[in-house]
């Protein structure tokens, strides 16, 4: 048996950070907003006639081999902790060799591992007959991720990995509701540059300090993260209207705000290719993720797009992505 499933990763554009629980449940109204992108993570599993248990991943170069006897070994294998901590989650009963890749840059802030979760997790359930049903798969990523990373992990990249498309999401006490939004996708993407700034971010430490600032009453923090929740709630209801102009507005305010929560959020490197952007037709700068690295979008003034783009390729280290909006979410196909 083969079994073959993919997820996008995103893009996202406002509300992040304050989808880490429990940040947002002091912010009544707490939502986020993001659209997937056709740079996929991918999982493929082919069962064996043997008892032997192979993972390896393509991108990264790394691969481990087991047995059904030794198990037990894969919830503490450090490397591909990941893969090995979901296998042992699902414990299939038979052997099988499941590969893994990514067409997101490492370290890029596109949710690639958490996409990648997703994809596995869609592949490993079918494995064991489909024990789980779609909507237990965002908890259990979330709740597996947290283990090999061992902070909380924020929930918005799952929804955009496993439903595609251009949604806000939603945070409430009862509960996470997605949010499809019906835009103009064709502007969004003759509008937004995405940029890999060739250095790898690590966006578990920045938001850990930021959510323990919060949680210890940083009053700044606390303002702040009202602030993130307000542009959220703007921007989607700017992309509803299709309000082009509010939208560039509303990303250009947001952007200085955000550094407010920490000096990491931008390098130097990064400083330097944002002002470049702007120079050259950009209205708008997103740190993707958390920052410290990674991929920038830039929401581009109205036919302006290859003008920053060619600014941008010009920059020896950094990458201008192609990339085009992922309507649909993840797939699973067996043979």
């Amino acid at each position: 048996m083969i079994i073959e499933s993919s997820a996008p990763t995103r893009v996202d554009l406002a509300g992040g950070t304050i989808d880490i629980p429990p940040l947002f449940l002091f912010h009544e109204g707490a939502a986020t907003v993001n659209f997937a992108v056709d740079l996929m993570a991918r999982c493929r599993i082919e069962t064996r006639d043997d008892d032997k248990i192979v993972l390896q991943s393509i991108d990264r170069g790394v691969s481990l081999e087991t047995s059904l006897a030794n198990f037990h070994e894969l919830a503490h294998e450090p490397r591909l902790e990941l893969l090995a901590k979901l296998v042992y989650f699902f414990k299939p009963g038979i052997g099988f060799t499941m590969t893994t890749d990514s067409e997101a840059p490492a370290g890029a802030g596109l949710a690639g591992s958490s996409t990648l979760n997703i994809a596995c997790i869609g592949a490993l359930n079918r494995l064991v007959g489909n024990r789980y049903t779609p909507e237990k798969f965002i908890p259990i990523a979330a709740n597996v991720e947290c283990q090999v990373i061992k902070v909380p992990t924020g929930f918005q990249d799952y929804y955009s990995a496993q439903y595609g498309g251009v949604a806000s999401i939603h945070f409430r006490p009862d509960g996470m509701r997605r949010e499809p939004l019906d835009i103009d996708t064709e502007t969004l993407e003759n509008r937004i540059v995405v940029l890999y700034t060739g250095e790898p971010r690590n966006s578990g430490t920045n938001n850990w300090e930021i959510t323990k600032r919060h949680i210890d009453g940083d009053k700044e923090t606390f303002d702040i993260f009202e602030g993130i929740r307000d542009s959220s709630v703007s921007l989607r209801a700017a992309l509803l209207a299709n309000d082009w102009n509010a939208v560039g507005e509303i990303m250009k305010n947001a952007h200085p705000h955000r550094k407010r929560l920490s000096p990491n959020i931008t390098t130097a490197q990064m400083d330097l290719l944002i002002e470049k952007a702007m120079t050259n037709g950009a209205i708008a700068t997103k740190v993707c993720g958390a920052g410290g690295g990674g991929c920038i979008a830039f929401f581009c003034e109205e036919g302006r797009k290859a003008d920053v783009e060619n600014a941008l390729a010009e920059e020896p280290e950094a990458e201008v992505l192609q990339w085009h909006l992922s309507k649909e979410g993840l797939t699973v196909k067996e043979s």
